[in-house]
């Protein structure tokens, strides 16, 4: 009985200790996550900026003040500026809605990286259906000899329905991380993920007839092609972009 108290008062106190960095790092990033209006120092136009809450968080946890900014009305044309306009916008408060007119940048989705991304994930694809890797397992699970899956291979519609769905979830992830706000590496990976988790409860209830050999290949190969897309689209959104041309006192 000792014993179990003892185990139960240090679970409550490691409880605690993890509690209280939880709480300062949400108490950061709710501080930080809102976008405020600010001076830009190369234009002298006042401009929306939002500051990367989720890096303040660390930073707080750290005991570091490593702030920089995630988003700007100006991106993603001036996406490699100097952040000159950081510090004012710390001391700022978040703008209320209308006091500064957003660009079409900050609800932008990236053609190009989707492009990039769709068409690795399904290269990825063939490659995984190749004989290198799982064809043999997956035509075992189908139930097809050589012959039909040379005849399958003949039309077009398997590939242009592979290539369709390819670009739809590449698309899916885009439209996330624009709905969200969020551009980068990692948050494109845990969008993607997001997407593929809701997709496959969707589907669920239509795979349970499915042979269990095909559900752990195309499964594993979905898990792979999402973690490769998400990679690609949060990692070069707004960085395979053409340049845009500025006219003076046309931007907010």
């Amino acid at each position: 009985m000792l014993l179990i108290f003892g185990l139960a008062f240090f679970l409550l106190i490691l409880a605690l200790i993890l509690l209280m960095p939880a709480l300062l790092a949400r108490e950061v990033h709710h501080k930080y996550s809102a976008p405020r209006a600010v001076v830009c120092p190369e234009t002298h136009q006042q401009v929306g900026v939002t500051i990367d809450a989720t890096q303040a968080a660390v930073a707080a946890l750290r005991d570091a003040s490593n702030f920089r900014l995630s988003d700007c009305t100006r991106w993603p044309a001036r996406i490699k500026c100097a952040q000159g306009c950081l510090p004012e916008a710390l001391c700022n408060q978040p703008y209320t809605e209308g006091e500064v007119q957003p660009s079409r940048a900050i609800r932008q989705i990236y053609h190009f990286p989707i492009l990039i991304a769709a068409f690795a994930a399904w290269y990825v694809g063939m490659i995984w259906h190749s004989p290198y890797l799982f064809r043999d397992r997956w035509m075992s699970a189908l139930d097809l000899n050589p012959a039909q899956l040379k005849q399958l291979l003949m039309w077009y519609s398997p590939h242009l329905l592979s290539v369709a769905a390819c670009l739809l979830f590449a698309y899916g992830v885009g439209w996330l991380q624009t709905w969200l706000s969020r551009k980068g590496f990692w948050q494109g990976i845990l969008s993607a993920m997001l997407l593929w988790a809701a997709l496959a409860l969707a589907t669920l209830p239509s795979m349970t007839s499915l042979p269990r050999d095909l559900l752990i290949i195309e499964g594993g190969y979905t898990l792979v092609a999402t973690i490769l897309v998400g990679a690609i689209v949060g990692g070069l959104s707004g960085k395979l972009v053409m340049p845009a041309l500025e006219k003076s006192g046309m931007e907010a």
